[in-house]
């Protein structure tokens, strides 16, 4: 198991959790400060830190044995704090993912790899991981699970491509998708995405 950061509502009392993912040379402490932004009120947030401060060494579109183990590792990772959010009572459909980057990366491929209908999943520049999307590795369906992706039209690190592929493969499987797509070429999180999710996302149910 990673190291877990914790705050907000404690999970025994939480009727939320958000499990918030960090991207690439940060920390839990990084996107966890992301709460200052987000409507996470009463939220229980769980950030897993990786090790070393990535959750796989290369690119998320490398040929899938150059991040091997570690991409196994951070999707087992991520599995651990879903069955210990579910272990407490909290049903799917309250479970948040949200993450940055490589964190995005990796919450877009635990949740389709592990496809049902959860709260929602808000990837802050993302797209699924493989050299070429392999759709045997995704299963099950979203159920209308809301799943946000905003980003720069050329991003350094994400092509435009994959993020659209990207959405083209989870709304076949039955998520209720939203992209956010901006005119300027800045690998960050915008306003405009904070304020979209928490209207659209966070503030749901």
């Amino acid at each position: 198991m990673s190291e877990i950061k914790r705050t907000g509502t404690t999970l025994d009392k939480a009727k939320k959790v958000a499990i918030m993912l960090h991207g690439r040379g940060a920390s839990a402490d990084s996107i966890i400060g992301l709460k200052d932004y987000l409507d996470l009120e009463d939220f229980a947030i769980l950030a897993p830190q990786a090790v070393g401060n990535t959750w796989y060494p290369y690119s998320f579109m490398a040929p899938d044995q150059n991040n091997e183990p570690s991409l196994t590792h951070a999707l087992h990772a991520v599995g651990e704090l879903v069955e210990e959010a579910t272990s407490a009572g909290i049903s799917s459909d309250q479970i948040y993912f949200i993450g940055f980057s490589q964190g995005a990366c990796l919450s877009l491929e635990y949740t389709s790899r592990n496809a049902k209908k959860y709260g929602g999943v808000i990837a802050f520049t993302g797209g699924l991981i493989g050299e070429k999307i392999d759709l045997s590795k995704y299963s099950g369906t979203f159920s209308g699970t809301p799943i946000f992706i905003g980003s720069s039209y050329k991003d350094m690190h994400v092509p435009l491509s994959r993020i659209e592929k990207s959405i083209e493969i989870m709304e076949k499987m039955g998520a209720a998708t939203k992209t956010l797509i901006f005119q300027d070429t800045n690998h960050t999180i915008r306003q405009e995405e904070i304020d979209w999710v928490n209207v659209n996302i966070l503030s749901k149910n």
